[in-house]
């Protein structure tokens, strides 16, 4: 499958004192004095690179989509503290490990620490062997979750790294994973020159600056570029989530996926008016998690390591999922080619496509600015300044000082919201109070604050697919609202039909809580939809006044629930699957969209036995050729029922069986036996005559089984039994009862 990507921006920054990513303030040591050689520094050396081979590789790559801006050579090293260069203690002490690195003609040297982990106390400094420029001090407060830590570059052929632990402090964890050697002009001094310090996009691109961007101020602070080693990455924007509370969730495409805690992410490069080209290069993230992502419409939501500081002014920017086809307008910021933050505009309504397999918004022509190389990920707002998708590819480019009057696509925000799990979808991060909006807007500049506004959202987790004929909710309500509440009425429906209402009253101050206690629903058997809605006085928001869930149940007696975990090869676009029980489908799930993922899925089945089906469309199973896909059913004792190592060509069966004997070992019991665990055999306490004894394995198939005629005491024989649990069931006039033994 052909992809025509927008490719990957040129993203690198100088910093000096006054360090760009995060610092936690101070100066390397003895830095009044310049002359490096009182130092005693042992440098690791990087020879003269091969500049005609890398012009041709850049002549090529210069001219695809997508392919990254590259400005530097990647080294893979490993240098540490214990085999690389040369430790110092001082007088009080303290001990400083410094190690050089010399590059032959360098235009930048930056580094990507693969194990970063730092004790309290201790201080981490890069500085130029000039000793004008350093970055740091990094302490324990930039350690990461991941333990790496990449280190945005300083504008010299000669660096040193300096690590400050004090007397009695752990020296930590530090080693050097990659050097990247620059080899392109990287210097923030471009601002009368036609390039500027990370590229030069085409001359029909607007800066964000220019009057076109004038109603845009806001949602630019949200932009940022991102950096990855030697080469640059794509562009992506901070999005908001319900609790309004800054989580730094960063969104971009998911075809720009390297490793995101491997990055650094860049703010508010731009010009400060609309002709220049150059402009702040400070103001960095390092590091970010990967929390979802889904090719199906190519995106990717990072957690950054941290939130940016207060001094960075960013903006988390509002986003709109109802993939509603009313747009009437759309725009993007964005970094084309690794320059200054640029703008586009479309004054046509894009229209719902599938581009190379994924769901997009097409955009047949851009009236103002185009998307380049770097463009990708950025973000597609709608005519209320709302995210509605991030860049996935196109065509778009300048000719000369106009643009060429070719497409663009972007991977759809709405398609984005669901997903089969929580990794391949947005709603469960960007909705953390569970309120459903179809809307949000940005924060902390540009959203709309209202004196009077309530929320509700369902608690108790009903989702998926349940086994059981009732349901207990529980609802809360918050005040999103600048005044106090305190009367709400939650009305509650159920499959369309009003059930109750319920009324609140009490005191909830501005972004407070309260749980309401909902009555028992029954369910019907099959699709149910569950929603409650809030109303209070003056309420002047209905967009968050309700919130639902669709769900399936069960209602049928003694059903249990079962677990498919599914890991999908290279392919998940031709797998399916179903259950049946020889007449009807009664579980069903597939296609897939997410190469590798490991999905799970529930499904909920009288007693009885069943016959599961997978299918795959191109005959060529799950494994091997195309990946290690593979499957297991487990029942609700989290045993397994059936599984395969994914070997098959179209289909594969399996048979298994749910039984109301699949029942949890520590249940309660009226049936005596002894011992347990037994090793061969089994001692039944009868109290009637005429019973039937049946042993099930775990499940659900029938072992064993005899009739007594008379009460007392039965010896089952067990020793042809595999080790395992396995459930005793006794059936009589009086009843059926049950207990669980283990068979060693």
């Amino acid at each position: 499958m052909n992809r025509i990507l927008i490719g990957l921006a040129a993203l690198v920054f100088i910093t000096s004192n006054a360090t760009g990513q995060i610092s936690q303030g101070g100066e390397p040591y003895q830095w009044d004095i310049k002359d490096v050689e009182r130092f005693n520094v042992d440098f690791q050396e990087f020879g003269e690179l091969d500049m005609n081979l890398i012009g041709l590789q850049d002549a090529i790559g210069d001219a695809e989509k997508d392919t990254p801006f590259r400005f530097g050579i990647e080294h893979d090293v490993a240098f540490s503290k214990e085999n690389s260069g040369s430790w110092a203690e001082l007088d009080n002490g303290d001990k400083i490990w410094r190690l050089g690195v010399k590059a032959v003609d360098a235009t930048s040297i930056s580094f990507l620490f693969d194990r970063f982990v730092l004790h309290k106390g201790a201080e981490l400094f890069i500085w130029n062997s000039a000793r004008t420029e350093f970055l740091g001090s990094f302490s324990f407060k930039n350690n990461k979750k991941a333990g790496v830590f990449p280190v945005s570059l300083l504008h010299s052929d000669a660096v040193v790294i300096e690590y400050l632990v004090p007397a009695g402090v752990d020296e930590g964890e530090l080693s050097l994973g990659m050097v990247v050697q620059g080899y392109r002009a990287i210097i923030n001094q471009y601002e009368d020159e036609e390039r500027g310090p990370y590229g030069n996009s085409g001359a029909c691109n607007i800066n964000v600056n220019c009057p076109e961007g004038a109603d845009w101020q806001i949602e630019k602070k949200s932009v940022a570029l991102i950096i990855d080693g030697g080469n640059a990455s794509c562009t992506g924007a901070l999005v908001n989530n319900t609790a309004n509370d800054g989580t730094p969730y960063f969104l971009t495409a998911n075809h720009c996926l390297g490793n995101p805690n491997t990055w650094v992410y860049l703010f508010n490069h731009e010009a400060t008016n609309c002709n220049g080209s150059s402009g702040p290069t400070l103001q960095t993230i390092s590091s970010g998690d990967l929390v979802a992502s889904n090719g199906g419409s190519d995106f990717a939501l990072i957690e950054l390591s941290s939130a940016p500081p207060a001094s960075y002014e960013v903006q988390y920017v509002g986003w709109d999922r109802s993939d509603d086809e009313s747009v009437t307008a759309s725009t993007s910021i964005h970094h084309p080619s690794g320059d200054v933050m640029k703008i586009c505009f479309d004054e046509d309504n894009p229209y719902h496509a599938n581009q190379g397999g994924a769901a997009v918004w097409y955009i047949d022509e851009w009236e103002d600015g185009v998307t380049e190389p770097g463009s990708s990920g950025s973000p597609l707002f709608d005519q209320n300044h709302r995210i509605i998708g991030q860049l996935y590819g196109g065509y778009a480019a300048c000719s000369g000082e106009v643009n060429n009057g070719e497409a663009d696509w972007y991977g759809r925000f709405g398609v984005s919201w669901d997903g089969d799990s929580p990794e391949t979808r947005l709603k469960d991060w960007l909705d953390p109070q569970n309120v459903s909006p179809s809307v949000l807007d940005g924060w902390p500049e540009g959203a709309v604050q209202y004196a009077n506004d309530a929320s509700v959202s369902i608690n108790n987790e009903i989702e998926g697919v349940l086994c059981q004929s009732t349901i207990y909710p529980t609802a809360t309500i918050f005040n999103n609202g600048e005044e106090n509440l305190t009367e709400a009425v939650v009305t509650v429906q159920l499959n369309g039909n009003t059930l109750e209402q319920v009324n609140w009253s009490g005191s909830l101050g501005s972004s407070q809580s309260a749980v309401v206690n909902l009555s028992p629903q029954e369910l019907q058997n099959g699709e149910n939809i569950f929603q409650v809605t809030v109303e209070s006085e003056d309420d002047e928001n209905e967009s968050n006044n309700s919130s639902s869930v669709t769900f399936d149940a069960v209602t049928i007696e003694n059903s249990s629930v079962f677990q498919l975990n599914l890991t999908l090869d290279e392919y998940p676009e031709e797998t399916t699957w179903e259950v049946s029980d020889g007449a009807t489908v009664l579980a069903s799930g597939g296609p897939y969209s997410v190469e590798g993922a490991l999905v799970v899925e529930e499904f909920c089945l009288p007693e009885g036995c069943f016959v599961f089906t997978i299918y795959d469309e191109a005959s060529d199973g799950l494994c091997c050729d195309y990946g290690e896909g593979s499957y297991t059913i487990e029942n609700q004792l989290n045993v397994e029922v059936a599984s395969s190592n994914g070997e098959f060509t179209s289909e594969e069966t399996q048979d298994f069986c749910a039984s109301v004997t699949n029942v949890n070992e520590n249940e309660n019991t009226s049936v005596q036996f002894f011992p347990n665990p037994t090793s061969g055999r089994l001692t039944v306490m009868l109290d009637e005559a005429n019973s039937m004894i049946t042993v099930y394995d775990i499940s659900g198939r029938k072992v064993i089984q005899v009739m007594n005629s008379a009460s007392g005491i039965l010896e089952l024989d067990t020793e042809n039994l595999t080790c395992g649990t396995y459930v005793l069931s006794v059936s009589s006039k009086r009843g059926d009862s049950r207990g669980v033994f283990l068979k060693e």
